[in-house]
């Protein structure tokens, strides 16, 4: 518990056996309650390595359901046992897991409703290891993004977040895609919903462990955020409808 509220993580997970143990040993247990790990249709043991590891809730996806339909998992199972505050934290260690006490205070202490771990903020990304060319892309589209949303997020494309309870019930998060755009489609809905973004610097580590998407998606996934982007505003003008929103 944080100030009264149950402070669920959950952990959305593609053959992370190798990673798991390490990111589970820096989750802060005395703030959070329970961990939830959905196992999107892993090659290796992921989904034994959570249960022998002790995670409160293990639950396998028999077929690949994409990065957007694990996290759909992830939030419904954690809003059912009555989360409060929902952190997603990848298993596979590329975010560190000792931000979790500052995300959760934010929100606890009901400074913001949503917290994102950003990699740009202080240079963790270059710092980290993030090749050239995915720093400029995500500088680019970040920037665009801004313009479009009327926003000014330094990164919209971190997987680290924290929420309340009240912005995962007052989105339709359930309507958003099963691929990677998926967090873009709930950056715009939680805008759209009219909630405000924190955001903490936040380390980051590429390694061959980590899981990451090549040129080919990274450029179907920049166009995919764009269209988002500009969905966004022409519902904002008034111009079209989406049942994103």
């Amino acid at each position: 518990m944080y100030n009264h509220k149950k402070v669920v993580v959950v952990l959305p997970a593609y053959n992370a056996e190798k990673t798991l143990e390490q990111t589970l040993s820096e989750v802060p247990m005395d703030i959070v309650d329970e961990l939830i790990l959905v196992d999107d249709a892993s090659k290796d043991n992921t989904f034994d390595k959570a249960k022998a590891l002790g995670v409160h809730h293990v639950i396998k996806h028999e077929q690949n359901k994409g990065y957007g339909g694990n996290q759909k998992t992830c939030y419904t199972k954690a809003l059912e046992i009555g989360a409060d505050i929902v952190v997603m934290l990848h298993p596979d260690y590329q975010y560190t897991p000792k931000l979790l006490t500052a995300m959760i205070s934010i929100i606890g202490n009901e400074v913001y409703p949503v917290v994102f771990g950003s990699r740009i903020l202080g240079g963790g990304a270059l710092k980290g290891g993030m090749p050239m060319y995915k720093y400029i892309f995500n500088r680019m589209l970040t920037l665009t993004q801004n313009i479009l949303i009327g926003e000014k997020l330094s990164e919209y494309h971190t997987g680290y977040r924290a929420f309340n309870r009240e912005v995962l019930t007052g989105i339709k998060f359930m309507k958003n895609s099963d691929d990677f755009v998926f967090d873009n489609q709930m950056v715009s809905q939680i805008f759209y919903a009219g909630f405000q973004i924190a955001e903490v610097t936040c380390p980051t580590k590429y390694f061959e462990e980590a899981s990451s998407i090549n040129f080919s998606r990274s450029v179907t996934y920049g166009l995919g955020c764009l269209k988002v982007s500009l969905i966004h505003r022409l519902c904002k003008w008034g111009v079209m409808k989406s049942e994103l929103y």
